[in-house]
């Protein structure tokens, strides 16, 4: 017999042993909006290198010249360098990105750019004025155009401005308030070309509202150039900017409101009265600052129906009324260095006053939106 070989069993310790798992290494989120190093240092040498391109190509090759150009030529130069170095270590989905941010941020900047320095130089012009508080308090009665900034003032044509919006807003803010309760609440086909007639109105030419004012105020009827006629112009220009803002503000308020009112067995008009009208009255107080600001800054009209005067008047139905605008024209016009500068004072009051606006109705929005 033939013996049969047996092979010796293997120990354990030779078998191979089963290898472990590799652990993936976590992955690193990164933050939506977060910079990396990488991202800092890419967008500070496109500022550096589109700046030293453009100065030696805008300055020093070509023959151009000029603050507003060297910007323009800058913020392309900026744009195609920013997309090629990002190009380098990016996909391209991650380049149009970057691009397309570039142009949206630019906008808001360029304007935000623009009203600053409009705000800034007409301060810096009129601060000679501005630093003497009889520019205040005096009017400009037997001032001579060369005066030195010691005598006369803005008092007569700011009380004017005030006097005029005020009966301008007492005329418009009820006739607006109307129109947009008729086109919200009451509808119809009426309603219908009222708004359309309110939109219309809304880019109505400021000199033509001075010239329906001059033509049936003044040239029909026989009245004189006065205050209460720039309020007449002032009116048409802010009725449709606040028939159409408390329009949007009453369309806001919830219909439940409505339906509880008339389900307690209220009319039509109660509930207007004693339930839209209440709700609505931060956005109603936002469309009156709104026309506010409208009419305060209008020139155009007061040109044909006011008038133009140095001497301080607060009657507003006899005489000529000066006003902030026609104050700021007519010292222009002039052509006198220290009108010119009386009128950059004149108009940093009234962008003041336009902005403190614009600022109110912002917050009264705002205190609507959190309620």
């Amino acid at each position: 017999m033939t013996a049969v070989e047996t092979r010796p069993e293997a120990r354990t310790e030779d078998r191979p042993q089963p290898q472990p798992e590799a652990v993936p290494a976590p992955e690193t989120l990164r933050r939506a909006g977060h910079r990396t190093r990488e991202d800092t240092l890419t967008l500070v040498g496109a500022l550096v290198g589109a700046t030293a391109t453009t100065w030696v190509g805008y300055t020093q090759v070509l023959p151009f010249s000029g603050a507003v150009g060297f910007v323009v030529i800058w913020y392309v130069v900026f744009v195609a360098f920013y997309a090629g170095l990002t190009a380098l270590t990016q996909p391209r989905r991650i380049v149009v990105d970057r691009v397309v941010a570039s142009v949206v941020m630019a906008a808001p900047a360029l304007v935000g750019l623009a009203l600053l320095s409009t705000v800034v130089s007409t301060v810096w012009k009129g601060l000679p004025a501005l630093t003497h508080w009889n520019f205040f308090f005096d009017d400009m009665a037997g001032v001579h155009a060369d005066a030195p900034f010691t005598t006369g003032g803005i008092a007569h044509a700011l009380v004017g401005t005030v006097i005029e919006v005020c009966i301008a807003v007492s005329i418009a803010m009820p006739l607006g308030v109307a129109t947009a309760v008729y086109i919200s609440e009451v509808g119809g086909r009426g309603a219908v070309l009222v708004r359309t007639v309110v939109e219309a109105m809304t880019a109505l030419p400021s000199i033509v509202a001075g010239l329906f004012i001059y033509t049936v105020w003044i040239v029909n009827l026989g009245m004189e150039t006065s205050g209460l006629a720039a309020s007449l112009a002032l009116a048409v220009m802010a009725l449709p900017i606040m028939a159409r803002a408390s329009e949007v503000v009453l369309r806001v308020v919830p219909n439940g409101l409505r339906e509880a009112s008339y389900a307690l067995g209220a009319g039509r008009w109660q509930t207007v009265w004693k339930v839209v009208l209440p709700t609505a009255r931060p956005g109603l107080a936002t469309a009156l600052i709104l026309g506010v600001a409208r009419a305060v800054g209008e020139t155009s009209p007061l040109l044909l129906t006011s008038g133009a005067s140095t001497f301080f008047n607060a009657n507003p139905t006899h005489n000529p009324m000066n006003s902030l605008p026609l104050f700021v024209y007519a010292s222009v016009s002039t052509g006198s260095p220290e009108m010119e500068q009386r009128a950059y004072a004149g108009a940093t009051v009234l962008l003041a006053v336009v902005l403190s606006l614009f600022l109110l109705a912002r917050l009264a929005a705002r205190g609507r939106k959190n309620r």
